[in-house]
C-alpha cells in the first residue's frame, strides 16, 4: 500500500487532528495500519481489530474459497483458532440464507471479544483450547473445519517483520518446533468432529504442506494440498472417509 493511501485511512479513522496525531503516533512506531484504523479488508469486508490481536492475512482467503463449494445448506461450520473470526464471517455473509450454523472458537480472550463482533449475525464464538470449547452435541456433525491455526516454527519468529513479532500476539504464531504442533493436534482429533464425508481445511505453508498431508493422511483422512498463486497461500484439505470406504479398504 502506497503511502497516501495509507495516510488517506488514517485520516478517515481520526475523529479530529488530536485523534489523527495519536494514530499516526502509533502507525510511525510500527503498529500493524490495521491496528491502528481498527479494521482489515478481507474478502470484501471490513473486519474488526483491536490492538495486539492477530491481523487477518489476505492468503488465508484461500480457506473461504475452498470451503465455500463444501459447505452443504443447513450445514455446520467450525472456524477453530478463530482469531478475529474473519473466515467464518466470510463464510457466513457469503452463504449468508443457507441455514448453516457456524461456531469459532480461539484460546485468546482479546480475539474471541473481536470474534464475537465480526460474527454477530452469523453465529457463536467460545474462548478455549481448540476443539475444548466446542459444545459436545457438534461431535460428528461438522460438515467443514476451517484452522488457521499458528504455524510458524519458534525459531522463525525472530525473522518475522516487526509488525508481526512485535504487535501480535506470540501464542498466533508460535507452532512450535517445526511450526506444526497444532496440525498434530488437529489431525488427531478432528475425524470425532466432522460428518462421514466432512473436510478439514488447515492453512500452512509450502515447505510444511506435504509433512502437514502427512499427519492427516496417517489418522485415515483423504488428503489435498491446493496452493494460490494470485492470494500467496497454500491449504491441507483432508476429508473424512465413510465408514464403508474404511471397511472396502480394509479388506
Amino acid at each position: 500500500m502506497f503511502a497516501e493511501e495509507e495516510a488517506d485511512l488514517l485520516v478517515d479513522a481520526a475523529e479530529d487532528a488530536v485523534r489523527l496525531e495519536e494514530l499516526a503516533r502509533r502507525r510511525i512506531a510500527g503498529a500493524p495500519l490495521e491496528q491502528v484504523v481498527g479494521w482489515a479488508a478481507f474478502r470484501g469486508l471490513r473486519i474488526v481489530v483491536e490492538p495486539g490481536v492477530f491481523v487477518p492475512r489476505r492468503r488465508t482467503e484461500l480457506l473461504v474459497e475452498e470451503a465455500l463449494p463444501l459447505v452443504p445448506d443447513d450445514g455446520v461450520v467450525v472456524d477453530l483458532c478463530c482469531g478475529t473470526g474473519a473466515v467464518g464471517a466470510a463464510i457466513g455473509s457469503e452463504l449468508s440464507g443457507r441455514g448453516l450454523t457456524i461456531v469459532a472458537a480461539d484460546l485468546d480472550p482479546v480475539e474471541v471479544r473481536c470474534a464475537r463482533r465480526n460474527l454477530a449475525g452469523h453465529g457463536e464464538v467460545y474462548e478455549g483450547d481448540l476443539f475444548e470449547p466446542l459444545p459436545r452435541e457438534l461431535a460428528g456433525r461438522v460438515d467443514v473445519l476451517v484452522v488457521n491455526a499458528p504455524y510458524v516454527p519458534t525459531d522463525e519468529i525472530a525473522l518475522m517483520p516487526p509488525e508481526a513479532r512485535e504487535h501480535e500476539p506470540t501464542i498466533a504464531l508460535d507452532g512450535g518446533p517445526d511450526g506444526l504442533d497444532l496440525h498434530r493436534r488437529v489431525a488427531v482429533d478432528a475425524a470425532r468432529w466432522l460428518t462421514p464425508g466432512g473436510s478439514v481445511l488447515i492453512e500452512v505453508s509450502v515447505r510444511q504442506a506435504p509433512t502437514s498431508a502427512a499427519l492427516f493422511e496417517a489418522e485415515g483422512f483423504e488428503v489435498r494440498v491446493v496452493h494460490s498463486d494470485d492470494l500467496d497461500g497454500t491449504a491441507v484439505i483432508a476429508t473424512r472417509t465413510a465408514p464403508e470406504k474404511h471397511r472396502i479398504s480394509a479388506r
